[in-house]
C-alpha cells in the first residue's frame, strides 16, 4: 500500500512572489509512505528542521503508544548518526539532525536512510526505509575561475579545445543541466557525457583566428542547472592566439578499462596510455598530465609524463570507492592537446571480518522456557562485497540453542530444546560469523546465559524410610531423629519446611506423640512413652519447598521404644496371701536332687532386663537345700535325715539382668515329715508361732504411735496458753481510764458440740487512735439471735456491761478448752 503526499508537475507553471515560495514548502514538506511486507517508507527532503515529522510510526505500524512504551521500543541504525528520532510519547518519526543529502549520498541516487524499530515482550523488528528528496541548494561551480588557452593561429576548424566541467552536488533535474558559451564568433560548445552521466564541454573552434587581426578573446562559460529558480556558475576563458603545430596529439584509445584488486601494492602499474602526434622532432614530443577534472583519484594515482605508465599511489579500498576515472591529456611542445579516459574497476578482496552486534539480549531466562523461545538478537554484517560478504552464523552443536536468520544481516539466538537448570545453571554460548570468502574470515562472539530456576523439582528424603529408637520412660521434649530431604531447585525453591502428617497411632492422632522441628526436621518427643503399653509405631514426615505452587514429598519414619528396666520381676508361685499358711512337704525318705518346689516368676520387661536369676537368700539349713540359678527349681542338696528340723524357711530372691537391676522376694515354707497327719500338726504350730509374732509385731507398733500423738497434742495446748496470753497483754493494757478489758477471740471459733461456748460467729472492727481511751470496737450481726442486741443498721458500739459479760464467758470459755486437751 503506498500513499503519496506530493506535488507534481508544478515545474509547468510559473509562480512568483509569496505563492512560490509557498509551493516551495509544501515540496519540501512531501513525503512518501510505504508499507509492506513489515518495511516502512517514507520520503523526505533534504535539510528539514530538527523536529520535524517524518511520519505517524504507530498508526502506520498498526500499533499504539502503550505499546512503544512497554516494548521499550528504540531505533537501531547500522551506523553510528541517528539522523531520525523515535518519539515514543507520540508514536511518530521526527528529523533529529540536520540532513544533508550530497554529504550523505554524494551522487548516489536514490537517497535512503535505512535503520529498524526494534520492540521487546515479545521482540519485533520493523525495518523503516526513509528517501531524501533532493533540493535545488547547490549551484553549478566550476574547479577553476579563469581557464587560459593559447591557441595556434593556423587551428583548423573544428579544433577542440576542453574546458572541463562544472560540479553541481544536486542530483537529478536540480543538477547540471547546460553550458552556454558567450560571445560566440569564433567558437562553439560541445557538451559531452560521462558514463556516470554528469556532462563536460568542449570549445569547438568555427572560423579560424588570425594572430594579428585580434591577439585575445575574452568569453564567459556559463553552467545552468535545473532547479526553479535556476542556479548557474561562470568561469573567465582568455583565448592567447600563437603560432602552433598544427597536428595535436591523439591517444591511441578514447578510453581505457583497467580492473585492478583493492590490494594492489603501492607503485604497481595500473595501464599505460599513449598518444602520437604526426609532427616531427619538437613538435611530436608528447607529454602527459592528469586533466583537473581527475579531482582526488589523482591522490591514489601518479601517471609518468614521458611514458604515460599509471600506478597506484595510495591504498585502495573497495568498501570506500569502487570505480576510479582519471582523465588524462596528451600535450606536444606546441601545447595543442588530446584527451582520454581511464575507467579503473576496483575488485572486491576478502579483507574484512564479520562484525557481530547484539541488539538485545534476555538474561536470564528461565528454565521452562518453550523452544524457539527468542534469547538475543544479533546483526551481523561483512562490508566485503559479493561471496566475501556471504555470511554463516552458527553456534556450538552440542549446546541447546541454534541461531535463526531473520532477515538480512539480522539473526536470533533460540532455544532448541527445553532446559533444566539443574543440569546446567548457566551458558556460555559462542556465536561465530564466517563468510565465504577465500581464504575466509571468522569472529566470534560470547554470551554468558544464566538459566533462572523454576520450582519443578520435589524435596527427596535420603531414604525411602527411616527407623528411630528412643528409650521408654524418656523426658517429654527431647530429641529422638532427625530426618533431611534436598531439593535440587534454588533460592526459596529450595528452602525445605517439615511437616507432621496428621495419621491416627493407637487411635489417636500422632501429633500427641510426636513433634517436627519445621526448620531442622528433628523428630521430638512430646510425652514419655512405655514400652510395655507400645513396642513402635509409625508417622509420616511431609518435606514442603517454598515454591510457587509448593510441591512436597514424604517420608515413613517407624519409631522404635527401646526398653528400659523399670519393671521388677514378680513372682507367680507359690502364690503368697495374707491368709492361711502353705506349706510344700518334703519327706524324710527324699534323695539328693529331690525336686521340693519350683518358684516361677515372670518381669513384664523385655530382652536381658527379663533375664532372671533365682538365689536363695535366707534359709533354715543352708545345706539342705539350693535354688536353680535359671529355673528356680528348689532341690534338696543331700540326703534328710532325721536330725534335721521339720519346719524349713527359705527366702528366694529373684533378680533380672538389667542395669541396675530389680529383684523381688518370696517365702516358702517346707515341712520334712513322712505322713500327712505329721505335716499337719508340724504346720499348726508353726502357723500359731507365725500369728504370735506378727501380734506382736502390732503391739508394739499401736503403742508407738499413741505416745507420739499424746506427745503432740501437749505440745500444741502449752503452746496455744502461751500465744493466748501474750496477744492478751499486747491488745488490752490497763489505763486511768475506766476501759475495759477486751479478750483476744479468734476467728470463726464456734462450739457445735453443745460444751456451752459461743454458738455464732463474731466479727470485730478495733478502730484506735493515739490515745486509746478514744477508741472504739464495733462487731457485726451474727447469723441467728445472741445476748447482744443489734440495730437495723447491723453494727454499733457494745455498751460496757454487755462488754464485760462478753468478756468474761469468753474466759471460761478457753479454760475449758484447754482442761478439755488435757484429759485427751
Amino acid at each position: 500500500m503506498d500513499v503519496f503526499y506530493s506535488l507534481t508537475a508544478w515545474n509547468c507553471f510559473q509562480f512568483t512572489g509569496v505563492f512560490r515560495r509557498l509551493m516551495k514548502l509544501l515540496v519540501l514538506l512531501s513525503f512518501v509512505l510505504d508499507v509492506a511486507d513489515g518495511q516502512v517508507r517514507y520520503s523526505i527532503p533534504e535539510e528539514m528542521n530538527k523536529g520535524s515529522v517524518v511520519g505517524n510510526i504507530v498508526q502506520d505500524l498498526g500499533l499504539d503508544v502503550i505499546r512503544l512504551k512497554s516494548g521499550r521500543a528504540r531505533i537501531f541504525t547500522e551506523d553510528s548518526r541517528e539522523y531520525i528520532g523515535l518519539n515514543v510519547d507520540k508514536g511518530t518519526l521526527e528529523v533529529r539532525e540536520r540532513i544533508d543529502r550530497e554529504e550523505l549520498c554524494a551522487q548516489v541516487t536514490p537517497c535512503s536512510l535505512h535503520f529498524q524499530i526494534i520492540l521487546e515482550n515479545p521482540m519485533e523488528l520493523h525495518r523503516i526505509n526513509v528517501e531524501i528528496f533532493d533540493i535545488n541548494d547547490h549551484a553549478p561551480v566550476f574547479d577553476r575561475k579563469e581557464i587560459n588557452l593559447e591557441i595556434m593561429e593556423y587551428a583548423v576548424t573544428g579544433s577542440r579545445f576542453s574546458l572541463g566541467s562544472a560540479h553541481d552536488p544536486d542530483v537529478g533535474h536540480n543538477t547540471l543541466q547546460r553550458y552556454t558559451l558567450n560571445p560566440t564568433d569564433h567558437f562553439t560548445l560541445n557538451e559531452l557525457s560521462r558514463s556516470d552521466g554528469t556532462k563536460f564541454v568542449e570549445m569547438v573552434l568555427q572560423t579560424p583566428l588570425d594572430r594579428e587581426l585580434q591577439e585575445e578573446h575574452k568569453l564567459i562559460l556559463t553552467a545552468f542547472d535545473g532547479g526553479t529558480p535556476s542556479k548557474s556558475g561562470t568561469v573567465k576563458i582568455t583565448v592567447v592566439v600563437i603560432d602552433a603545430n598544427d597536428n595535436p596529439p591523439v591517444f591511441s584509445q578514447p578510453v581505457y578499462r583497467v580492473s585492478l584488486p583493492e590490494n594492489a601494492h603501492k607503485g604497481s602499474t595500473v595501464v599505460t596510455v599513449s598518444a602520437t602526434d604526426k609532427d616531427k622532432g619538437a613538435f611530436g614530443e608528447v607529454t602527459y598530465s592528469f586533466s583537473q577534472n581527475t579531482g582526488k583519484a589523482m591522490d591514489y594515482f601518479t601517471i609518468d609524463s614521458d611514458t604515460g605508465n599509471i600506478r597506484v599511489n595510495g591504498l585502495l579500498d573497495y568498501e570506500k570507492s569502487k570505480q576510479y576515472e582519471l582523465y588524462i591529456e596528451a600535450m606536444d611542445k606546441e601545447r595543442l592537446t588530446d584527451s582520454s579516459k581511464v575507467l579503473i574497476e576496483i575488485t572486491d578482496v576478502n579483507d574484512n571480518a564479520p562484525v557481530i552486534s547484539v541488539i538485545s539480549f534476555s538474561n536470564p531466562i528461565p528454565e521452562d522456557s518453550a523452544p524457539e523461545t527468542v534469547i538475543a538478537m544479533l546483526n551481523v554484517k561483512d562490508i566485503d562485497s559479493g561471496k566475501n560478504g556471504q555470511i554463516r552464523c552458527s553456534v556450538n552443536s552440542d549446546l541447546p540453542f541454534r541461531i535463526k536468520s531473520s532477515s538480512s544481516n539480522f539473526y536470533s539466538l533460540v532455544t532448541d530444546q527445553f532446559l533444566d537448570r539443574e543440569k546446567c545453571s548457566e551458558y556460555n554460548i559462542t556465536i561465530r560469523a564466517t563468510d565465504e570468502g577465500s581464504p575466509s574470515f571468522s569472529t566470534n562472539k560470547t554470551l554468558n546465559l544464566k538459566i533462572s530456576d523454576v520450582n519443578d523439582n520435589a524435596p527427596v528424603f535420603q531414604l525411602q524410610s527411616y527407623t528411630a529408637y528412643v528409650l521408654e520412660n524418656n523426658t517429654p521434649g527431647v530429641s529422638i531423629f532427625a530426618v533431611t530431604a534436598a531439593d535440587e531447585d534454588s533460592g526459596n525453591n529450595a528452602r525445605i519446611s517439615y511437616f507432621l502428617e496428621d495419621v491416627l497411632v493407637n487411635g489417636v492422632s500422632a501429633s500427641t506423640y510426636i513433634s517436627v522441628n519445621a526448620e531442622s526436621g528433628e523428630i521430638i518427643a512430646v510425652r514419655s512413652f512405655d514400652y510395655e503399653q507400645s513396642k513402635e509405631f509409625h508417622i509420616r514426615v511431609k518435606a514442603q519447598d517454598g515454591g510457587n505452587p509448593p510441591l512436597s514429598g514424604n517420608v515413613s519414619v517407624k519409631i522404635v521404644i527401646q526398653d528400659q528396666n523399670d519393671n521388677a520381676p514378680q513372682v507367680l508361685y507359690p502364690v503368697q496371701t495374707g491368709g492361711s499358711l502353705v506349706a510344700e512337704i518334703v519327706p524324710r525318705s527324699a534323695e539328693v536332687g529331690y525336686l521340693v518346689t519350683k518358684v516361677v516368676a515372670v518381669d513384664v520387661d523385655s530382652g536381658q532386663n527379663a533375664w532372671l536369676s533365682y538365689k536363695l537368700q535366707k534359709a533354715t539349713d543352708r545345706a539342705l537345700f539350693e535354688v536353680g540359678l535359671q529355673n528356680g527349681e528348689i532341690r534338696t542338696v543331700r540326703q534328710v535325715t532325721d536330725k534335721d528340723a521339720v519346719k524349713q524357711k527359705l527366702t528366694v530372691v529373684v533378680e533380672d539382668n538389667g542395669q541396675p537391676s530389680r529383684s523381688a522376694t518370696v517365702n516358702i515354707n517346707l515341712a520334712v515329715a513322712d505322713s500327712f497327719p505329721e505335716m499337719l500338726s508340724e504346720f499348726t504350730d508353726f502357723t500359731h508361732d507365725k500369728d504370735y509374732n506378727d501380734n506382736l509385731t502390732f503391739y508394739l507398733v499401736l503403742a508407738l504411735a499413741v505416745v507420739s500423738f499424746l506427745f503432740i497434742v501437749s505440745i500444741i495446748a502449752i503452746l496455744s496458753v502461751k500465744c493466748y496470753r501474750w496477744r492478751r497483754e499486747r491488745m488490752f493494757y490497763k489505763s486511768g481510764a475506766n476501759l475495759p478489758v477486751i479478750p483476744y477471740y479468734p476467728p470463726l471459733y464456734a462450739d457445735v458440740g453443745g460444751t456451752g461456748t459461743l454458738q455464732h460467729v463474731y466479727n470485730y472492727e478495733v478502730c484506735r487512735t493515739t490515745d486509746s481511751r478514744k477508741s472504739d470496737l464495733k462487731h457485726a450481726r451474727p447469723s441467728s439471735e445472741s445476748i447482744i442486741s443489734l440495730n437495723t443498721t447491723g453494727t454499733h458500739t457494745l455498751r460496757l456491761a454487755q462488754r464485760e459479760k462478753l468478756s468474761h464467758d469468753y474466759e471460761d470459755q478457753i479454760d475449758a478448752t484447754v482442761l478439755k486437751r488435757n484429759i485427751y
